[in-house]
């Protein structure tokens, strides 16, 4: 099982953060890489959740998506073709006395099968950095989708 941490400051307020990830419209993928158009279905949604599929180049996973808390937003994953167990993701927002917004990541992988397995010890060594720059891109692409500049 891979645990991945990412800390991160962006312009974007945690209200403008969590309605660019709870946002399952058409054009996901613009600010979110692994989150393909073609693989998004939105199984059920309300005020503060949403049962949702997506995924990208042949890996998908069906999350349980809770923002209730506007400080924090966890996906668990509930079904994916190769992460199951603890698998998900936890956005924890922080605003700073600068007026930026501190945004805490984690990140669980835990294999299902070999695949998953094999993709989960890659993601824990030499695929952080990979993750990391495909954060940096979303926090890139909320920043414009919300006109704020980064300084």
């Amino acid at each position: 099982m891979a645990t991945i941490h990412f800390t991160e400051q962006t312009a974007a307020t945690p209200e403008q953060f969590v309605a660019s990830l709870t946002d399952f419209g058409p054009g996901r993928q613009e600010l979110f890489k692994n989150s393909a158009d073609d693989y998004l279905k939105v199984h059920s949604s309300g005020v503060d959740h949403a049962d949702v599929t997506e995924g990208a180049g042949g890996i998908w996973e069906r999350l349980s998506y809770d923002w209730s808390d506007p400080r924090r937003v966890t996906m668990k994953t509930t079904d994916s073709n190769i992460w199951g167990g603890n698998s998900g993701h936890t956005y924890t927002f922080t605003t700073l006395p600068n007026g930026k917004t501190q945004l805490d990541v984690v990140v669980v992988r835990e294999g299902k099968n070999l695949k998953g397995k094999l993709t989960g010890a890659l993601l824990g060594s030499v695929g952080k950095g990979v993750l990391e720059k495909a954060l940096k891109q979303t926090i890139k692409a909320v920043e414009e989708r919300n006109q704020l500049v980064r300084s």
